[in-house]
């Protein structure tokens, strides 16, 4: 390949530069390790030293024999090959710039300036030229001049190929060798012990452990009608264990459910427990699975056996600095700032955690490689300018000599650490970071792409469970697109006319995007349409709010006003991020459904795969980029009237619906273009939502609960959440207190007043009428007062000719209450039926209201049996036809008498 080599400053280089090929050599060793240490940790002992012990004799076998048929020279050349930690071209930079290369002999990168910020090969330590010899210059058109040895055609130059090759198969087989005896050394760790045995068979322990994670606060959710309590979950590693009058020195990890009290605990600190073992859920994390998951029963705090270290109780100051100086602040700022600079999300909001999910902007809250690479470059400057005389950074404006400046940076990286915490994209970010350092100490120069390569294996091998960590994959592969995709995709959108600056910002996006979504669609059944422009969005915003708020917590122990002010300033950004994404997540079309599991994710693989390879074509031509991007914008907006005509959603003329929420009740009552009542809320604020949004409902003028158990009230936020709504009204009988309570708090913080629904009471809005028939007033009826399912508000709903018993949970002595109370109670079109369609229903009831029509709001696999076969049947012996959210999705019903019809669509 031809090269050109520009003698002026970078900034003057005119136009993207043609990238050289990347250095993989690297890259097959730490897959291979990577690979071996993920299988190896839940294997078989045996196994894996077969297979280890196999690997590494054939790894010795290998280099010997290319020791032996080359000769030194010839194992040198081989070794030489291998070098890509120590290959010449740029330093390591931390999630984003790129590298550029000359071709050379054995691929070897030379230092030259790459797009986007990319760096150039580092000069010596006192700024001038770099302390590695140059390379021989390549003729012309020719082949690239390599250093002095056999020439084409000689037996020696024929043999060096095939001894480089072999060479590297025996060092991928070694890597993957000791991944493999790593993994199974970490794995039977976790495993061995008495905590396991204990887990099975449910056994009531007291534990001595020593926190390993911050407590985090378990998300509140509705466990039928059950709203769970709150607490936090801490990772632990356990060292003594007593049971049943015995004592087990163990070193096990375990996860301990908590009362809300323990939530101040710092990593370190040694705690003892008593409480309830059970077996964990699934692994999770970065760290080893828990053997066992510890739940601690009562509300008392913890008893501490030993305090935290010192570090720990350092960087929890500078922790706690920062939420102080963030107190003052507006919500969004208060609650986001902190994880924007630390990763601490203690603060955020339920429904600001589903916008950043919604839009794929969870990596802002989660520190990664991006916040590193802002304050390296406060430090040291650009990374283009990073060893050079003009560097920019702080350390070049004080005078701090380059070797003094890396000992700096390495110091900024360890508290980095420290104060975020070990998570897996922190530490690949902090190994990263230290090769650039090292490589500013020293001179050398380094590759960035088998710098990656390094620091992925070497973390590997210190800690395997990463091997299976999801954040950690996420992290290394959003980091290589940026490394690989990015720069060629922004060239060629620079070739096309883009200029740069948004050139590689689209790239940047787009790359992370097209490598992490298949493993989101893996974890999450979900794809985010608006992903690439929300992270576009608020790119501008990352540095400074990460700088200000850096700089709030620095100075928070000595000067508190200052960090106030400071944060207040970060706040602005911080404010635009969360707006970002909160109007991303408002779209209807911000998120598609996707299939879950390996099969989804390679699906989405290879329609990325496809779409890039369409994308080389569409974009020569203006028009159809243009189309595209119609297409792309209008599945995001999805406009009702289009929506309706290409899905066929909602049914036109629809009367009520049962959205799928779950496990829980939430149906709609039509009542007027855009306008619905909504009659409960289900267990969860996003479904009910997206519920509303799919049937083009904004404006609700009533909102009314049957009854306060958590999966008729604990959507409550969902439907207030950008919609005009009236008023709430509910059941006389606030049982349980604390989701009464809560409708009452959620109601007021939206300035909804809340009212109380009377047996008797009639509603109209245009066609629709309805009248509440349940409970009766209090202290009337003792069927009231037996619990919340039997004061359910009971509503006879009629609109345009469809007549409606909505049954909420009624039990089988209201239902017949109900039916003596009303002798006129009619025959009806549709049946909500009572209680998810639990087994418990009054058969005489059914029989008298001869629905044609049963709807039953019941969850997937719910373990409650709901609906059962014995209601199912009795509402079929009676004609009525019966459709289920949990098998059907979403319901809409239209038509009247003899046409009632029910429009069943498949969730997406």
């Amino acid at each position: 390949m031809t090269t050109a080599t520009a003698t002026g400053p970078p900034e003057t280089l005119p136009g993207p530069r043609r990238e050289g090929p990347p250095d993989l050599r690297l890259v097959a060793p730490a897959l291979a390790a990577w690979a071996a240490a993920a299988a190896a940790l839940t294997a078989t002992g045996w196994a894996v030293a077969v297979a280890a012990g196999t690997g590494a004799l054939a790894a010795g076998a290998l280099m010997a024999g290319a020791l032996m048929v080359g000769g030194g020279d010839g194992g040198a050349t081989g070794l030489r090959g291998l070098r890509g930690g120590a290959a010449a071209g740029s330093p390591c930079q931390l999630d984003g710039g790129t590298s550029g290369s000359r071709g050379s002999q054995g691929g070897a990168a030379t230092g030259s300036r790459g797009s986007s910020g990319g760096v150039v090969g580092l000069p010596g330590p006192q700024g001038g030229a770099a302390s590695d010899p140059p390379e021989p210059r390549a003729p012309q058109g020719g082949a690239p001049a390599g250093p002095p040895g056999p020439r084409d055609g000689s037996p020696a130059a024929a043999r060096g190929p095939w001894r480089g090759i072999v060479v590297a198969l025996a060092a991928v087989l070694l890597c993957a060798a000791a991944g493999a005896a790593v993994g199974a050394l970490r794995g039977t760790e976790a495993r061995r012990g008495p905590l396991p045995e204990l887990a099975r068979r449910q056994a009531g322990v007291t534990v001595e452990a020593t926190v390993t994670a911050d407590p985090r606060a378990t998300r509140p959710h509705a466990r039928g009608a059950v709203h769970a309590a709150p607490g936090v979950v801490i990772g632990a590693e356990a060292a003594k264990v007593a049971a049943g009058g015995v004592t087990s020195v163990v070193r096990t990890p375990v996860l301990l459910i908590a009362p809300p009290s323990w939530a101040g605990l710092l990593p370190s600190t040694r705690v003892r427990a008593e409480g309830r073992l059970a077996l964990p859920f699934r692994a999770g994390g970065s760290g080893p699975p828990p053997a066992a998951v510890l739940r601690i029963g009562g509300r008392e705090p913890p008893a501490v056996v030993g305090g935290p270290s010192t570090v720990q109780r350092v960087a929890a100051r500078f922790r706690a600095g920062l939420r102080a100086a963030t107190d003052g602040l507006a919500p969004d700022a208060r609650a986001l700032l902190p994880g924007l600079v630390v990763g601490d999300t203690s603060r955020v909001p339920e429904d600001l955690d589903d916008a950043f999910r919604a839009t794929g902007m969870t990596h802002l809250l989660a520190v990664s490689g991006s916040n590193l690479a802002i304050l390296l470059a406060v430090l040291v400057g650009p990374p283009h300018l990073a060893a050079r005389a003009e560097r920019r950074g702080l350390a070049a404006r004080l005078g701090v000599p380059l070797r003094a400046t890396a000992v700096l940076g390495s110091g900024l990286v360890l508290g980095f650490v420290v104060v975020c915490r070990p998570e897996p994209s922190v530490l690949r970010a902090a190994a990263c970071g230290l090769v650039l350092l090292l490589a500013l100490a020293t001179g050398r120069r380094r590759s960035l792409l088998p710098a990656l390569a390094a620091a992925a294996l070497l973390l590997v091998l210190y800690d395997p469970w990463l091997a299976r960590s999801p954040g950690f994959l996420l992290s290394v592969l959003a980091t290589g697109a940026l490394l690989t995709l990015a720069p060629r995709w922004s060239a060629a959108l620079q070739r096309r006319g883009v200029p740069r600056r948004p050139a590689e910002a689209l790239a940047a996006a787009a790359a992370a995007q097209a490598v992490c979504a298949p493993v989101i669609a893996v974890l999450a059944e979900r794809v985010s349409l608006v992903a690439v422009p929300c992270n576009l969005l608020a790119e501008a915003a990352v540095a400074p709010a990460t700088v200000l708020g850096f700089a709030a917590m620095a100075v928070s122990p000595v000067a508190p006003p200052v960090a106030e002010w400071l944060a207040r300033l970060a706040s602005w950004p911080a404010s635009w991020a969360a707006t970002v994404a909160r109007t991303g997540a408002d779209l209807p079309g911000a998120e598609l459904g996707w299939p879950g599991g390996w099969a989804g994710g390679l699906l989405l693989a290879a329609v990325t795969a496809a779409a890039v390879l369409a994308a080389r074509g569409l974009l020569r031509s203006p028009w159809a980029c243009a189309g595209c991007a119609l297409l792309l914008l209008v599945a995001i907006v999805r406009p009702a009237p289009l929506t309706r005509a290409v899905t066929g959603w909602p049914p036109p003329g629809w009367r009520l619906a049962a959205c799928d929420v779950g496990q829980g009740d939430a149906l709609v009552l039509a009542a007027g273009e855009g306008s619905a009542v909504v009659v409960d809320a289900g267990p969860e604020p996003r479904a009910v939502d997206r519920c509303l949004r799919a049937l083009g409902v904004d404006r609700v003028p009533l909102v009314l609960l049957s009854h306060f158990h958590a999966d008729h009230v604990d959507g409550l936020p969902g439907v207030l959440r950008g919609r005009a709504v009236g008023a709430v009204e509910t059941t006389s009988l606030a049982e349980p207190p604390g989701r009464a309570a809560f409708v009452r708090r959620e109601a007021g913080r939206a300035h909804v007043p809340v009212t109380t629904a009377r047996p008797g009471e009639r509603g109209r809005l245009g066609e629709l009428e309805w009248e509440v028939l349940w409970p009766p007033p209090a202290g009337t009826s003792a069927v009231a007062e037996e619990g919340p399912n039997d004061a359910s508000v009971t509503l006879l709903v009629r609109s345009g000719g469809l007549t409606a018993l909505l049954l909420g949970d009624l039990e089988p002595p209201a239902q017949h209450a109900l039916a003596e109370a009303h002798p006129e109670l009619p025959a009806v079109d549709v049946l909500k039926v009572a209680h998810h369609g639990s087994a418990h229903q009054d058969p005489q009831l059914i029989r008298r209201l001869r629905p044609r029509l049963a709807v039953v709001s019941a969850g997937a696999g719910n373990p409650y049996g709901h609906p059962s076969p014995r209601t199912l049947g009795a509402l079929r012996e009676q004609g009525a036809a019966v459709v289920r959210t949990d098998t059907d999705g979403p319901v809409a019903v239209t038509g009247s008498g003899a046409t009632v019809t029910a429009v069943a669509r498949t969730t997406t």
